[in-house]
């Protein structure tokens, strides 16, 4: 039992990160919230609020957009705290270890996973169906053969977009994190402004009368629709995977995690808002309901700028997201949990170099061979067990380190992380059986994996002598 309940100190965390098998210091705090800001407007924006107003929420859409809001404004604050507290990659997982033991740490660096592998496939698939729409535009149609996968169309048999910009994605996180960046940058200030296009035009076309009734589903519409809609607040949490590879963590990493919520939320609730005045509700079950509301109003100009946009929003969530999951492999490797190869560092590019082109491999195969729906529910209610484990961790690190430093402290402890994890469990709640029954089934295969590899494994059978040895 002793074995499950063990924690790593944060100590050592932060000199093994600062060793030789720790990855090069370079991102600052407008790259974090560049990072966040790329993961986050995305998929949600773009296409979710167009499901969630139609079946869920209707008008009242804002609403449900401010209740996940909240719930992650809460999460936020914490995953700031351990952040900037244990400066090391692995995010929720890394946390985890440090305040909950080893067996809880598994659990969610397994349940981590699942979820960025299931949001990678997903949007390399949804970026291939732009790409194609955008073709389409001007002409250009794939072969039958090269347009899907297996039983997605038919001749169907692979997906080309999907393995393309998959393979470019993994290439680009390979060669360096910098270089990754400003490219994620340069795509989030072209996607931003294409944002605030619609926002600027949109607004004079808004129809108070579409706005009723305002709560077509009554209050339970709005709180499912705030369940699915949780899925465009993800990004944020993809932040605090980037902390081993920051300059200054303490400082830069509150930042980065407050400012690309805080930015998002703000841009959500005007579009979620000139969306449901500009078109009925009823009509935004669509893939791309922003450029149907600008067709709606005439202004295909500004609907075909936008679709372009939406393309290269999905490219940076899929980039940051594949980040993320190439350094849990990483943090999970380094700690004996996962086979050493995750976590061997490239000499010149000082990136997991192996783990991120094995992450990509897999991803593309998904991707380009699998016919995958949308899988929001499920990566969601993955997302919220993490939440609800690294706001318990904040109140555990609080009793048993209390003199330890802290850069930035969640205010209101342990009420606000109680808070966080209680509205957590509440979203989950929200979530289909057939989810719930999926992520069990998950969660079992991966205690299989732990206790026939990584409880033999973990780094923490070793040696008193090799323990102190990457201490140094």
């Amino acid at each position: 039992m002793g074995k499950l309940l063990r924690t790593k100190s944060v100590e050592s965390m932060i000199a093994e990160s600062e060793g030789k098998s720790g990855l090069k210091k370079v991102l600052g705090p407008v790259d974090l919230t560049m990072l966040g800001i790329g993961a986050i407007i995305g998929t949600g924006i773009f296409v979710l609020t167009g499901v969630a107003a139609a079946e869920h929420a209707g008008p009242a859409l804002v609403l449900s957009f401010i209740v996940s809001a909240l719930v992650c404004g809460f999460a936020a604050l914490v995953y700031a705290e351990l952040a900037s507290t244990v400066p090391v990659a692995g995010s929720a997982y890394t946390y985890s270890y440090a305040t909950l033991g080893e067996l809880l740490a598994w659990i969610i660096g397994w349940d981590l996973i699942l979820e960025y592998l299931l949001a990678c496939s997903t949007v390399a698939i949804g970026w291939s169906g732009y790409f194609q729409s955008l073709l389409a535009g001007f002409g250009i149609h794939l072969p039958a053969w090269a347009a899907g996968a297996p039983g997605s169309a038919a001749g169907a048999i692979v997906n080309i977009p999907a393995i393309i910009i998959s393979l470019i994605i993994t290439s680009l996180l390979a060669i360096g994190i910098k270089e990754a960046t400003r490219f994620n940058n340069a795509i989030v200030v072209i996607k931003l402004a294409a944002v605030l296009l619609f926002i600027f035009v949109g607004v004079r076309y808004v129809k108070p009368a579409n706005w009723t009734p305002f709560l077509p589903f009554g209050i339970k519409g709005v709180l499912s629709g705030a369940a699915v809609v949780f899925f465009a607040y993800l990004g944020f949490d993809s932040v605090s995977t980037a902390a081993e590879e920051v300059k200054n963590p303490e400082k830069d990493m509150p930042i980065g995690i407050i400012a690309s919520l805080v930015i998002c939320t703000v841009l959500y609730i005007a579009v979620s808002l000139i969306l449901t005045g500009i078109v009925p509700y009823q009509m935004l079950d669509v893939p791309a309901p922003v450029a149907l509301a600008l067709q709606y109003i005439h202004q295909d100009w500004a609907a075909g700028i936008i679709s372009l946009a939406a393309l290269g929003g999905i490219t940076t969530v899929l980039l940051v997201m594949m980040y993320g999951q190439t350094r849990i492999f990483f943090a999970m490797s380094r700690d004996g949990l996962l086979p050493r190869v995750f976590s061997k560092v490239h000499p010149n590019y000082k990136t997991p170099f192996i783990s991120t082109w094995i992450v990509g491999i897999v991803v593309t195969l998904v991707a380009g061979f699998t016919k995958i729906n949308v899988v929001a529910e499920l990566v969601n209610i993955g997302t919220l067990s993490a939440f609800v484990f690294v706001s318990i961790g904040v109140i555990v690190l609080r009793k048993t380190r209390p003199n330890l430093h802290r850069a930035f402290r969640v205010p209101g402890v342990p009420y606000v992380p109680i808070l966080s994890a209680l509205f957590c469990v509440f979203l989950m709640v929200q979530l289909p059986v057939l989810t719930w029954i999926r992520f069990v089934v998950w969660l079992l295969i991966g205690l299989v994996v732990y206790f026939a590899y990584g409880i033999k494994h973990s780094a923490l059978n070793q040696s008193v002598d090799y323990k102190s040895k990457i201490a140094k």
